[in-house]
């Protein structure tokens, strides 16, 4: 928060730092991956735009991330499990907005052929978010 616009400049060595940690389960309260999607969104919010041209790193990272936690069969509690896609929606909500509208057009392929419905919630919200 405090760098601001100013994290453009760390962006290349900050995108490997939260693909890395996004990657990773850290155990049963996940803290690291949920203070990585705070990160993130901070990073989205201050350095918007910067974000169209690494969107599709982070769509995919962030996709499998949350195929990650739903699949999970590990002792991840379930408020867990949903705190953690509710900051990959919000993510995903943020980076739709900096793009014009493109994680929308990404996203419908995989909503048509998601058939979990928590994942398909997920895609939904961002689908009807403006």
């Amino acid at each position: 928060d405090r760098l601001g616009i100013q994290i453009v400049r760390h962006l290349k060595r900050l995108e490997r730092v939260i693909l890395g940690y996004l990657e990773v389960c850290d155990g049963p309260e996940e803290e690291a991956r949920l203070g990585i999607l705070e990160t993130l969104q901070c990073t989205i919010e201050h350095a918007w735009p910067r974000m169209p041209c690494r969107l599709p790193v982070l769509l995919q990272a962030l996709l499998k991330m949350m195929w990650d936690v739903h699949t999970d069969q590990g002792s991840t509690p379930q408020p867990v499990k949903a705190a953690l896609l509710q900051g990959a929606t919000e993510c995903l909500i943020l980076l739709d907005r900096c793009s014009e509208g493109q994680v929308k057009v990404l996203l419908e392929g995989v909503c048509s052929s998601c058939e979990e419905n928590r994942l398909r919630e997920c895609f939904r919200k961002v689908q009807e978010n403006t």
